[in-house]
């Protein structure tokens, strides 16, 4: 049964047009009836129609990008990619879609947000970047809201993120796991014993799975899982200073430093200069995912390439409808090891 104007302003018990004042944004309304009338909307599942000219449409021009943090290299180059493909014919207006790029800032209820309104606008797809955050209640709203968008007719695709099972959404997932395995027993090989692990934040998949190909690695070369060595902070450089300094002081006689990625190494490397410590004749250094400015960087970064823009762009013509799902909805994009001078032989 469709959700009316109506029942919404029964449920908050206010009056229809003060429910469409709040929607619309247009007229001051007061905070408690403004509060009131969204959670009345949130729990009724109330989707407002778009502009008149998408009322007899099932969906609308509208497609939504969702990112961390469009200031990071990581997401600016997927969201530039899927950008590029969202134009061209299957919009109304000329044949063009509109897309927006959504910044959560790596908020969970800011993604939520923006999934409720991008539901409401009746975007014609959807697509969310990066790695989910796993803790509950966040990962089942998320699957909700996920659902409840394919159901209406909207496409989801998911880029860089594991599935989402029984979503009906599509998923080009990242191989973090494979390549933090394969770059940590590329250190291994060169003769490190003591290494420091740098992970992003506990609640991310990304962090879990970078974490466990690192571990992996270890195990699987005799060496120990000490908890002493892995320093959890965010996906940037302030971070990776920081973590650097802080597993110095635990164990002086680190012989490398691999980070969740390539802003967290540069970080790292400050950290270690600034200590009296030369890349990698002293302490070698890795991170993950071949941004730009990895090859530029004194010595350039031994990371493993993700394949940022391919992906991105592969998500775009499928949320466009422009080229095939993968088999089962799901695609696991793996990445490349780059060996460069910032990883060494360790001294002595």
């Amino acid at each position: 049964m469709t959700v009316t104007l109506a029942d919404v302003a029964a449920r908050a018990q206010v009056s229809p047009a003060t429910v469409s004042r709040v929607l619309n944004g247009n007229y001051p309304v007061a905070a408690a009836t403004r509060e009131r009338v969204l959670k009345a909307v949130d729990e009724l599942d109330y989707v407002l129609n778009g502009p008149a000219s998408s009322l007899a449409a099932a969906t609308s021009d509208l497609v939504g990008i969702l990112v961390n943090d469009i200031a990071d290299p990581f997401f600016g180059i997927m969201a530039s990619a899927i950008q590029s493909e969202i134009g061209g014919p299957g919009g109304r207006a000329g044949g063009e879609r509109l897309a927006v790029v959504c910044n959560t800032g790596g908020s969970p209820e800011r993604e939520l947000t923006y999934l409720t309104l991008l539901q409401r606008q009746r975007a014609a797809a959807v697509v969310l970047t990066g790695g989910a955050v796993e803790a509950e209640p966040h990962a089942s709203a998320v699957v909700a809201k996920l659902r409840k968008l394919t159901e209406a007719g909207t496409r989801v695709v998911l880029c860089g993120r594991p599935p989402a099972p029984d979503t009906g959404s599509v998923a080009l997932a990242f191989d973090n796991r494979g390549g933090a395995r394969r770059l940590t027993e590329h250190l291994i090989g060169l003769g490190h014993r003591r290494l420091g692990y740098i992970a992003g934040p506990e609640e991310r998949t990304t962090t879990r799975h970078r974490l466990e190909g690192h571990r992996e690695a270890l195990t699987a070369a005799g060496l120990p899982r000490d908890p002493r060595r892995t320093v959890h902070g965010r996906y940037d450089r302030t971070s990776g200073y920081e973590a650097t300094l802080e597993l110095l002081r635990r164990d002086a006689d680190l012989t490398a430093v691999v980070a969740a990625n390539d802003s967290v190494a540069l970080g790292a490397c400050a950290a270690l200069r600034e200590s009296g410590l030369r890349i990698p004749e002293d302490v070698s250094v890795a991170g993950f995912d071949d941004l730009p400015f990895s090859v530029d960087a004194v010595p350039s970064l031994t990371t493993v390439r993700l394949p940022l823009a391919e992906a991105g762009a592969r998500a775009g013509r499928i949320a466009m409808g422009r080229e095939e799902q993968p088999p089962g909805g799901i695609a696991t994009v793996r990445g490349e090891l780059m060996v460069r001078g910032s990883s060494g032989v360790p001294r002595g």
